[in-house]
């Protein structure tokens, strides 16, 4: 089915179908997503299989109860076997591990009926430290401001991909789950070739150096279509813009010099198998393996070896990191790339609180494409004035009718009493905030529910929307070169009446950095713990004073997340639905 001429969202729901497109001049996205309200998929129409990574067993239960929920909601297709797959206890493997690992359980489990399959293997394991509001439940189930009830990354992965599968040979489709890509074709595209097929958007030169870039070989024509099957000479991991030109990635159109980057691939059930035998040769994997810049730099006529030496990119430098890369070299090399230019595409990424703000609040581009609103499954007397540059964003919420929030702001899964006011470009999520309580601006809230010593408690967590948490100091006694809210940790210690040694770090104390400092207090209600957190960012933003007790329980984000209360924090978003719901 076609694209239709048109610039509106348009959802409609019937007989177990959900039909979404979006429109918008040249760029175009057309999805059409069956079976979203629970009719269950025949055989041959959707994906045989959806695979979630996750970086533990406690993820994992965090995923598979999530999935339960929505399967008994009649939110997502029925009659697929969706997977939560958790990488193995021990040392970081990354994506590509993780790729590894899933496909060595499918094939256990499964065994020669795999060849038959088409899967969707979605990568949504990690702590999302640069987005903590999708920690406790996982990146793929971060909320969008759209649907009734509201949609999330899961559900808009499926449907942006739902063409794939009857255009598709039994394989492997590999995603993240943070990222979102648009696209408008005049034909259906296809995946029938062996190897790895990996869709490719154009981009700034200057995004490329983030992301994977491919060089092309020469096209047969020079005309330009919405979409092209081209083969890759050599894919580039994190280029600078001079190596870039060197190497041939650059092109040119009317609007100057741009690249094709890469998003989502594809790998057919041969070249899975080789993977599989691949794996088999260096498990256990005792290293970070990344499924982009580790394997697809192995293919293409243009690849060598020597990429295998480079660690310029590399999070953490293992010892056995350059013989694993070799050996996938070896293994992959010749094997094609074939590459899918969508040219009428646009790639959006949601995995910084920064671009969370941007994309929800700022961005016309994605609001416009996808139909976000303002509001989506809420109980929001707010207004949106087409005078505003960055309109709030308000999802599975209720709000008070006297409560506001400023431009440039989300709140999600919340309750705002009274006279409660959010701050511009802030973050409220999770949380219940009492009648009267003001949020500063540029502030990232967002409470949890805590299982401790046979009872639930709750912590909420609050940083600067530009806080760096993953930034580390080598020591406790460095930690004024730790910024929270602006201002050196120790003199935030300083704000709430403690020293700099009452202040401790997660674990033996070895990782110090704003994700392991232990500075939020543990208390028994949800408004209370939003409060006694607010009072303590208000101290450090110079207004009114706080005084922790000092032997008073005190935990950091990750030992909030360790002992988080998954059935607790669902219940409340569940209340929330109930009295949205009644309220409509």
């Amino acid at each position: 089915m076609q694209p239709q001429s048109t610039v509106d969202l348009v959802m409609c729901r019937f007989k177990g179908v959900i039909y979404h497109k979006a429109l918008k001049r040249i760029t175009a996205i057309y999805l059409y997503a069956p079976c979203f309200t629970g009719v269950e998929v025949e055989s041959g129409e959707f994906w045989d299989l959806v695979v979630l990574t996750a970086v533990d067993e406690e993820q994992k239960r965090a995923y598979e109860l999530q999935i339960r929920h929505k399967c008994d909601r009649k939110e997502i297709p029925l009659g697929i076997q969706y997977h939560v797959i958790a990488d193995p206890p021990g040392r970081k493997i990354g994506n590509g591990g993780s790729t590894l690992h899933s496909l060595q359980l499918l094939n256990d489990q499964y065994g020669e009926a795999l060849s038959k399959f088409k899967v969707l293997l979605i990568h949504a394991g990690g702590l999302s430290q640069r987005l903590p509001n999708a920690s406790a439940l996982g990146k793929i189930f971060t909320a969008l401001p759209m649907g009734e009830p509201l949609y999330q990354m899961l559900e808009l992965k499926m449907a942006m991909y739902v063409d794939f599968p009857p255009h598709m040979k039994p394989g492997v489709l590999v995603t993240c789950a943070d990222d979102i890509e648009l696209y408008s074709t005049s034909e259906s595209v296809m995946f029938r070739r062996p190897g790895f097929t990996a869709l490719a958007h154009p981009s700034p030169v200057s995004i490329g150096t983030t992301h994977g870039v491919f060089v092309l070989e020469a096209a047969r024509d020079s005309e330009i279509r919405d979409m092209e099957y081209r083969t890759c000479f050599q894919y580039l991991h994190k280029p600078s813009v001079q190596r870039m030109h060197k190497s041939g990635a650059v092109c040119r159109n009317a609007d100057g010099d741009f690249v094709y980057t890469d998003s989502t691939y594809y790998v057919d059930y041969g070249t899975a198998v080789i993977l599989l035998n691949l794996f088999r040769d260096i498990r256990p994997l005792t290293c970070e393996v990344d499924a982009y810049g580790d394997f697809l730099q192995a293919l293409g006529p243009g690849a060598t070896v020597e990429y295998t030496q480079n660690t310029a990119n590399v999070t953490k430098k293992e010892t056995s990191l350059m013989e694993i890369r070799e050996k996938i070299f070896y293994c992959l090399r010749g094997m094609p790339l074939n590459v899918i230019l969508l040219n009428e595409s646009k790639f959006y990424h949601l995995g910084t609180t920064e671009e969370y703000l941007f994309h929800f609040t700022t961005d016309p581009c994605l609001r416009g494409k996808l139909g976000l609103l303002p509001a989506a499954f809420s109980v929001c007397p707010l207004e949106v004035s087409e005078e505003m540059a960055a309109p709030h964003c308000v999802m599975h919420s209720v709000l008070h009718h006297s409560a506001s929030v400023s431009e440039g702001s989300v709140v999600e899964y919340s309750k705002l009493e009274s006279a409660a006011t959010v701050g511009t470009r802030s973050i409220v999520s999770g949380c219940w905030v009492e009648a009267g309580l003001s949020v500063p601006r540029e502030t990232f809230m967002h409470s949890l529910s805590v299982r401790l010593g046979g009872g639930t408690g709750f912590v909420t967590v609050a940083f600067g929307v530009q806080d760096n948490l993953k930034r580390s100091v080598s020591s406790p006694a460095d930690m004024k070169d730790l910024q929270l809210f602006g201002a050196a940790l120790d003199h935030c210690a300083s704000c709430w009446g403690l020293c700099a040694e009452d202040v401790r770090f997660s674990g033996d104390g070895s990782v110090c950095n704003l994700w392991d400092c232990c500075l939020f207090l543990v208390c028994e209600d949800l408004k209370c713990s939003f409060a006694k957190t607010l009072e303590m960012v208000w101290a450090v933003l110079g207004k009114g004073k706080v005084t922790l007790p000092k032997h008073t329980k005190r935990l950091s984000l990750r030992e909030a997340l360790q002992n988080k209360d998954l059935e607790q924090m669902l219940e409340f978003r569940k209340t929330l639905h109930e009295e949205i719901l009644q309220a409509g």
